[in-house]
């Protein structure tokens, strides 16, 4: 005779059922849940707390702190000296006033390019470039104007000017190695006037030799023509040693012209005429 398991029926031969099979035990791990859930990576993760992004942030502003005092508030990086190059015309404490840059001025905050603009406001300064030594030096050096024309003044003298027109210095007399310019230009009228520029242009290309000649420039404005169109240049004319005058025309062609010209100046002639090479004029 077959016994009856507990919570069946008696004589009902049914398979005997755990009656615990429908509480799972919640200890138990679950499959599902398992196979679900991603694997450890093997090494634990770290929490980022607010207070280490805070200590980092700080200590970020504190070095910059300290280096913007060390540049800008400390007496470690500051103007200790400045070497003036370059001063023939002008002196050295001439350039060191218009600089305005006194010693212990900070470093950082020297502006070069506005140090160099108020050192080419000096009139005989033509360019000046300012350069920072670091921890404690600043050099300034500076390109001159260099006289290329004399021009009489009415009062007596003489003002030596360079080929924009800038009146460099003053002198009593005309030194032997300037050409005087003749114009009826004012002194104020000359910086960037054109002949003078073409002036000084032509001198440049004529021989060493045919310079030496040259006692009086002067330039005047003329008319061409090309193409149906009106355009205006510098005529050039020169007076050699006095006695001979040769219209040299605008810069250019220098070299035909200076060929020409020592082949005519060769007779005794007064009046020559290269302003178009191959067709000079001689008379």
């Amino acid at each position: 005779m077959t016994e009856a398991s507990p919570g069946s029926a008696p004589g009902s031969g049914a398979t005997p059922v755990n009656a615990y099979a429908e509480y799972p035990d919640p200890a138990a791990p679950d499959p599902g849940a398992t196979a679900s859930r991603p694997r450890p990576s093997g090494r634990p993760r770290r929490r980022r707390t607010p207070w280490r992004a805070a200590f980092f942030a700080l200590a970020g502003a504190a070095i910059i702190a300290g280096a913007a005092w060390a540049l800008l508030g400390n007496r470690v990086f500051v103007v200790r000296s400045v070497t003036v190059t370059g001063t023939h015309l002008v002196s050295t404490a001439q350039v060191l006033t218009a600089a305005e840059v006194p010693i212990g001025t900070p470093l950082m905050r020297v502006n070069p390019g506005a140090v160099t603009r108020r050192v080419e406001a000096i009139r005989q300064v033509a360019s000046a470039t300012v350069t920072e030594d670091w921890p404690d030096h600043l050099t300034i050096a500076i390109t001159e104007r260099v006289p290329v024309l004399a021009m009489r003044m009415a009062g007596g003298g003489y003002d030596l000017i360079d080929a924009s027109g800038v009146i460099v210095r003053t002198t009593n007399a005309k030194p032997r190695a300037l050409a005087e310019f003749a114009t009826s230009l004012t002194g104020s009228e000359l910086r960037g006037n054109p002949g003078v520029a073409a002036a000084a242009a032509v001198l440049t290309e004529l021989t060493p030799a045919l310079a030496r000649t040259v006692t009086t420039v002067s330039a005047a404005q003329v008319l061409t023509g090309v193409g149906g169109s009106v355009a205006t240049s510098e005529r050039v004319t020169l007076s050699m040693d006095g006695r001979r005058t040769v219209v040299w025309g605008a810069p250019g062609n220098a070299a035909a012209k200076d060929r020409e010209l020592e082949i005519l100046l060769r007779g005794s002639v007064r009046y020559l005429d290269v302003s178009a090479p191959g067709t000079a004029v001689a008379r």
